[in-house]
């Protein structure tokens, strides 16, 4: 199986449609393993609705929390705490590829004895951080990858080329291209963006022999 970790450097940085954009631009399963706040919907359900995808594609959460917040404390006001050891990643049959969507940053907390990069660690896969072109994501987007060990970037938002060209430069990582604003959010445009922005090859290479 080949899985590819979606984290961001922020909250409402743009993981879920990258997600949901790879997952098509790959024929992956997708997974969001912890889902914080359920007020508006889950992402995997906002990732039904931008794919098109059947539910067997769309993989279970395994814990999901009422309140937005860091999974750590939304799980202790739901009176639980989430284990570790029921985070493995799933088999997913047939299907060479998973996506698994993180729960905000690298280093929010997931329990009171682990980060989320400690959890990235375990599952030993290539991560893609998503970052966004705006004042302050050179910073933001460095500290996450100073974080991480296995790590690409995907831009969201208007072009910059400066910035684009100098936090791969810093951080030592590759780019594998920006996700323009879309103006609707659908299989049909989630693929065309791929196509115009992304090569296949890119992500391919991260599971190259």
């Amino acid at each position: 199986m080949k899985t590819i970790i979606v984290t961001g450097t922020d909250t409402d940085v743009g993981k879920t449609v990258v997600s949901a954009m790879l997952t098509l631009a790959l024929d992956a399963n997708y997974w969001k393993p912890i889902q914080a706040g359920t007020a508006d919907g889950t992402d995997r359900e906002r990732v039904a609705a931008m794919t098109g995808m059947p539910p067997s594609r769309l993989l279970p959460e395994r814990y999901i929390l009422r309140e937005p917040l860091s999974p750590h404390r939304a799980a202790e006001l739901d009176g639980i705490e989430i284990d570790i050891a029921h985070l493995a990643l799933p088999d997913t049959g047939d299907n060479d590829w998973l996506i698994v969507e993180g729960a905000g940053g690298v280093l929010v907390p997931l329990n009171r004895a682990m980060l989320q990069v400690d959890l990235f660690a375990r599952w030993n896969a290539p991560v893609v951080v998503v970052a966004r072109t705006a004042l302050g994501t050179i910073n933001h987007t460095l500290l996450t990858i100073e974080a991480l060990k296995h790590h690409n970037i995907v831009f969201a938002g208007d072009a910059m080329p400066d910035t684009e060209r100098t936090i791969p430069e810093f951080g030592r990582v590759r780019r594998l291209g920006r996700l323009p604003h879309l103006t609707s959010l659908d299989a049909d445009t989630l693929r065309a963006a791929f196509a115009a922005n992304f090569d296949r090859a890119d992500f391919e290479a991260a599971y190259a022999r």
